[in-house]
């Protein structure tokens, strides 16, 4: 197997070191002194690079930021993470653009804890939920109606302030008065978060008709992938954005957060239009033996800001990058064809867990894309496995070996819905005369021989979308348009950078893109549940800022109500049926289609000069998260240098 290539390594790592005494790049070299001084300084970085160049256009940076390199041997280089300059560490912002720190929320089930953390770890390989500021399991109440846990008494604040109950719960009233992405997921789950001592939390569900929890499983969600924030910063942040007395939500999450108090083991060092850096806090409370019992191996972790995958990937060919999340054509060539030291979770195809799916969803306010005729014969019309052979490389399975559902395709997922009731709804795709016969028995035809179809007399022509520098996603996108041509619908693409992207689709009032990519939720202790929701739930139309789902507008009274009834149905066939025919529902309305399934992160590994990180085949359980998600952060932990 390709783990380790000591004697390539050692080779590699003596290049890096005699590198440093030449010319510096952006992979080996951050500017960083800390000084009092108010003047700066012009630095101007160039990076050589395999078989294309990147320059990286000159900047002014402070002077207190000048002058300090970042050591190869402390150093985790990162790539897939963070591609526009981050906006916000405020931990309650909606859109902080800050994805070295900031993921969490329903629609992030192993939460980012490099600087901020949660109750519990999620590992989304043996469903557990892992206490890190929790000390210990949770109970239930015999009506499961509340959950308690404790909070670990060594657990501290980055000011040295210890972590409370207080905190987690004025967290949680804060999320719902301010309306952010996590008051408005949880609010009709929870009722309130209480502090019963200054270690005891309870968390109170809302009762349904019944006095029964309206989905424990909710709760559950939240202590695994929702912050808790310090209530101290908290209320310093309501002071100071105040008007009058009155702090208005607008003004509280775009509050910046530089001065944000954290919990985790990392925080802040830098960050520019070219790069994100992390440095390790070597007072992190979790070095006691009650957690971790050390510091996590590497003093800084760093994210270039790349263009896109193209230049992420000739970084990591160039062994400039450790961790790669992000996808890489014909993964493994770099082993196999190129002999370098980057492996994968897995160590053949598909090389990682596919546990997510990417979607194309559309805007059902878009004229035409109101019709499910329209919407299902382009959706059978594209060619999948062209997606997955061209766009993916073959690092997903087909959607003939996993037929399409609304389940990912873990084992477990796909024993919960009866297959045979639903595959005369399935498709494989390139049913390109399959979709021509629909609409043309719909009466959607080309009555004026310019080539495209027309509905109620106007011609059906749409906007495809995706962020700029995805490649994967692009080209994903790209076979949609063509199948869209196939029929005669009229499909453009167009690419928006990811930091004008994410604030289009949220919003209800979509009017750029008509049909565009985003995800579908991976593992977590909500799914398959959340992502029927997210799929379908009614509750997210009109939502502005809306992470949560439904980002199309979709609307269906029984799907709302199966929604409803899975949380809280504990007859295993009557839990079967709700999941088939909310399969059903969704392969005859269409409101999204999935295009490929997809790894919840890539992670491909450098092993130049960081090794023994967590794969298939160690026995340790660390899911294949980037060492930065949920439990994967404990690989962190188990990493080290070449040849210590």
């Amino acid at each position: 197997m390709k783990r380790l290539y000591t004697l390539i390594s050692l080779v590699m790592v003596l290049g890096l070191i005699l590198g440093a005494c030449q010319t510096a790049t952006p992979a080996t070299i951050i500017e960083t002194k800390v000084v009092p001084v108010i003047q700066t300084q012009v630095v101007k970085e160039t990076q050589t690079v395999i078989e294309t160049q990147t320059v990286i256009q000159t900047v002014e940076v402070p002077a207190e930021v000048s002058g300090v390199v970042l050591p190869r041997n402390e150093t985790l280089y990162f790539n897939g993470f963070q591609w526009s300059p981050v906006v916000s560490w405020n931990p309650y912002a909606t859109t902080p653009n800050n994805a070295m720190v900031l993921a969490d929320g329903p629609s992030n089930a192993s939460a980012r804890l490099t600087m901020f953390e949660v109750p519990y770890m999620y590992n989304m390989l043996t469903g557990e939920l892992i206490p890190l500021l929790a000390d210990g399991p949770y109970t239930w109440n015999d009506a499961m109606t509340e959950l308690t846990f404790k909070i670990k008494e060594v657990a501290k604040w980055s000011d040295g302030s210890p972590v409370t109950a207080d905190d987690v719960a004025y967290t949680y009233a804060t999320n719902v008065k301010y309306a952010t992405t996590n008051g408005l997921a949880y609010k009709d789950y929870i009722d309130t978060i209480e502090a019963v001592d200054p270690q005891t939390v309870v968390v109170k569900a809302k009762l349904n008709a019944s006095g029964g929890a309206e989905n424990p499983l909710q709760l559950l969600a939240y202590i695994s992938s929702a912050y808790v924030a310090q209530k101290a910063w908290t209320q310093a942040v309501e002071s100071r954005t105040a008007v009058d007395g009155v702090t208005a939500p607008a003004a509280f999450k775009a509050d910046g957060g530089e001065d944000v108090i954290y919990s985790g083991p990392y925080h802040r060092f830098f960050n520019d239009n070219t790069k994100v850096v992390l440095v390790r806090d070597d007072n992190y409370w979790g070095q006691d033996a009650a957690m971790w019992g050390k510091l996590p191996a590497p003093k800084y972790l760093a994210q270039i800001i790349y263009a896109d995958n193209a230049a992420g990937f000739v970084a990591l060919k160039a062994l400039e990058v450790d961790v790669s999340q992000q996808f890489n054509a014909n993964v493994q060539d770099l082993w196999l064809v190129d002999n370098l030291p980057i492996s994968t979770y897995l160590p053949d195809a598909p090389y990682s867990i596919a546990s997510s799916i990417p979607t194309a969803w559309y805007n059902l306010k878009t004229y035409g894309l109101d019709n499910p005729v329209i919407r299902k014969a382009i959706a059978i019309a594209v060619d999948y496995d062209s997606i997955i052979a061209n766009a993916m490389t073959n690092q997903s399975p087909t959607f003939t070996q996993v037929p399409r559902s609304v389940m990912n395709p873990t084992a477990g997922e796909q024993a919960l819905y009866d297959q045979a009731a639903v595959k005369d709804l399935q498709w494989t795709g390139n049913d390109v005369e399959g979709a021509k016969k629909m609409l043309d028995d719909a009466g959607i035809v080309d009555t004026d021989g310019d080539g495209w179809r027309e509905y109620n007399g106007k011609k059906l022509t749409f906007i495809a979308s995706c962020p700029n520098g995805w490649s994967d996603w692009q080209a994903a996108i790209e076979i949609v348009a063509a199948a869209g041509k196939n029929i005669g619908i009229d499909i453009t693409t167009y690419y928006p950078e990811w930091g004008v992207y994410q604030t289009v689709f949220i919003n209800a009032d979509q009017t750029e893109y008509d049909i565009f990519m985003w995800g579908a939720n991976g593992s977590s202790p909500v799914n398959p549940w959340g992502r029927v929701r997210q799929l379908m739930s009614s509750e997210y139309v009109g939502q502005m800022g809306n992470w949560n789902g439904n980002y199309g507008g979709y609307s269906n009274d029984r799907v709302d109500e199966i929604i409803a009834a899975i949380p809280n149905e504990t007859d295993p066939a009557k839990l079967k049926a709700l999941y088939t025919e909310a399969t059903q529902i969704y392969l005859t309305d269409v409101p999204s289609f999935a295009l490929m399934y997809r790894p919840q992160l890539f992670q491909t590994v450098n092993e130049s000069v960081w090794t023994n990180y967590p794969n298939s085949e160690d026995g340790l359980n660390i899911p294949p998260l980037d060492l930065i998600n949920g439990y994967s952060i404990a690989g962190l932990y188990e990493i080290k240098l070449v040849g210590e």
